[in-house]
Parts: C-alpha cells; structure tokens; sequence
C-alpha cells in the first residue's frame, strides 16, 4: 500500500462519515410525525402562554421539503429574568439566556446543527414605527424541520427551555430557505482535511 494510500484513505473515510452526520437532505415530516411531535409537544408546553405547539407544528410542517434550513431568531431580553415559582436562578435575563446557550450546544451539534450567525444588535434603521430594540439576532442551520421538532422534544423534556423563556420577553423566529450564501461547511471541512493530508504526506514521504 503506498503511503498516498495509507494517508488518503482514512481522510476520505472521515470526511464520508462527517457527510453522513452534517446531513442536509432526507424525506418531509409523514402525517404521523406530525400527528406525535403535535401530541408531545403540545403535552410538555400546555401551561405556556402563546400560539398553541399544534398550530406551530403544523406551520412548521406545512413548508417541509426534507432538506437543510436556517432558523433565524430575533430576540428582546426581559428587563429582569422571570422563573417560575421555586426555581431560583437570580433575575439576571441575560444570565438566563446564557444559561440555556450552554445547556443546548451539546445537543445541537449532536445533530448537526450548527450557530451560523450570533449577532448582537447595533442601533436601529428601518422598521415599523413603536417597535422595541431588539436585543439580538441568532441564526441556526437545522440538517431538517424533524431535527428541529427532535430538538423542540428534548429541550422541553429536559427543562431546558424553562431559561430561554424566562430571560426573552419576545422572540420573531422564521425559517429560512438559502437561495446564496458565502457559509461552505462541507467545502471548509473537505479543505481542512486537505491540508492535513497534504501535511502528513509530507512527513511520511
């Protein structure tokens, strides 16, 4: 086996498994999908004010083509952290928030699903007049609208959320559909392992 071999083969194995767990293309949410992550989330979110998870299920389901998209969140903090009673975790919203940026980053990248943009916002330009400031803006790759509903699950499940809706008074979140963009993850990785080959070629030659 020749050391091109030997170093080539094991870099395209890994980039094949990175293509395998990046995703990005998969078949639309079924009718029973839908039917469960209604039933689930409706039962873990009963008691939160807002649009009811059957209706936002359904919206979300309602444009579902299988692939990869970008949810993009504008957020407006709270003026001080509201937990429910008997959880003390200090009034701090942005500590709230940042609480849960932590718990969610494991179970995010588990699945491929990648921050993309994290942007704090830096004055005011075009928008309807009354409108509050927005506090920041968030945009995150989802390899599919199931991920996104798995994900809903697990961090309702696991008490997660409870930060998030204690440090955010509003929240616009749309999904997003890239027509152009300058963000190549598969390229950057595949150009990584290039160079590292290229790298370890040197040394064996």
């Amino acid at each position: 086996m020749t050391p091109t071999l030997i170093v080539a083969a094991p870099l395209l194995l890994l980039y094949l498994l990175f293509l395998l767990w990046y995703g990005g293309r998969t078949t639309p949410l079924s009718e029973a999908e839908i039917v469960q992550f209604e039933k689930v989330l409706g039962q873990l979110t009963q008691d939160r004010p807002g649009p009811p998870a059957t209706q936002l299920v359904r919206l979300l389901a309602a444009h579902d083509d299988g692939r990869e998209f970008v949810m993009h969140n504008l957020v407006r903090y709270r003026a001080r952290a509201l937990y429910p009673v008997g959880q003390d975790f200090g009034d701090s919203a942005r500590a709230a928030d940042q609480r849960y940026g932590r718990a969610v980053l494991w179970p995010l990248l588990r699945s491929a699903s990648v921050p993309v943009f994290l942007a704090k916002c830096a004055g005011r330009f075009i928008e309807p007049e009354g409108t509050p400031p927005w506090d920041y803006v968030a945009m995150v790759r989802y390899r599919s609208r199931r991920d996104f509903l798995r994900f809903a699950v697990l961090i309702e499940g696991q008490a997660i959320a409870v930060h998030k809706w204690a440090a955010i008074e509003q929240t616009l979140i749309t999904p997003l559909k890239p027509l152009a963009s300058l963000i190549f993850v598969r390229a950057a990785v595949a150009a990584v392992l290039l160079v590292l080959g290229a790298g370890l070629l040197a040394l064996v030659a």
